[in-house]
């Protein structure tokens, strides 16, 4: 029998060789993916975790806005020294449910797509998440990290802390985070000190803080003020209230 050509077999070889080669490389890009993943999940919980107990420095969206407008200066306050008026505009204006839910409120998700509304269902929790760790822009991989981090805050910590956080890293105006530096920049006040009048016009322009202004009066802040009343009177203020 005539030998086989040993060219001709190393030229037969040759495409398998290179399937199982960018198999092989395919399934360590996959890998390494996952692991990356893996990492930057430990990473978000732990700190999660950390922010328990410890006060966010800074966050993503005060580095972006530093470079454009600067940071008005900006202090840390303990919820006890916030006025009861300004944690329940806040509440009312952002999520009225903040003390009924675990972090989504399914009923005002229920009501958004039932109406086919464009107008979004985000929960107090959710928008710390947002604006303590990730970053404003939108995107499915923002929205996903948001939705896996919610149900993280809520186990972790109390709703009392999650309010804290939320109004001490809130955007109340270019460059201006912080009830600290909202009550004092727009007001010449103290966080401590804040009417109800001024606490809801500080809610109302939460959606869009660049491009409203709390120095005059709204249908949205008059609404604010109205919600404010009834959940201090239903008790769903309960969870923050002295």
């Amino acid at each position: 029998m005539r030998p086989r050509s040993p060219a001709l077999s190393h030229r037969s070889g040759t495409p398998k060789s290179a399937a199982n080669g960018g198999r092989g490389l395919l399934g360590r890009a996959k890998g390494a993916a996952r692991l990356w993943a893996l990492r930057a999940a430990l990473v978000l919980i732990g700190s999660v975790a950390i922010y328990a107990v410890v006060n966010p420095p800074l966050t993503w969206t005060m580095v972006g806005q530093k470079r454009i407008h600067g940071l008005a200066e900006r202090r840390w306050t303990p919820l006890e020294e916030i006025s009861p008026a300004m944690r329940r505009a806040v509440v009312a204006a952002e999520d009225a449910n903040f003390c009924l839910h675990w972090g989504f409120d399914m009923s005002e998700i229920r009501k958004v797509v039932e109406s086919g509304s464009t107008r979004g269902a985000s929960t107090l929790t959710q928008q710390t998440a947002k604006n303590a760790f990730l970053w404003q822009k939108r995107s499915w991989l923002r929205k996903t990290t948001e939705t896996l981090l919610t149900p993280v805050i809520e186990a972790l910590w109390s709703k009392r802390r999650i309010l804290e956080v939320y109004l001490n890293v809130a955007e109340f105006g270019p460059g201006i985070f912080g009830v600290h530096a909202a009550a004092r920049e727009h007001f010449g006040t103290t966080p401590d000190q804040l009417t109800m009048t001024q606490a809801a016009r500080l809610a109302a322009i939460l959606p869009a803080p660049k491009s409203r202004s709390p120095h005059r009066a709204s249908n949205r802040s008059r609404q604010i003020a109205d919600g404010a009343a009834t959940i201090a009177r239903d008790g769903r203020a309960g969870c923050f209230q002295p």
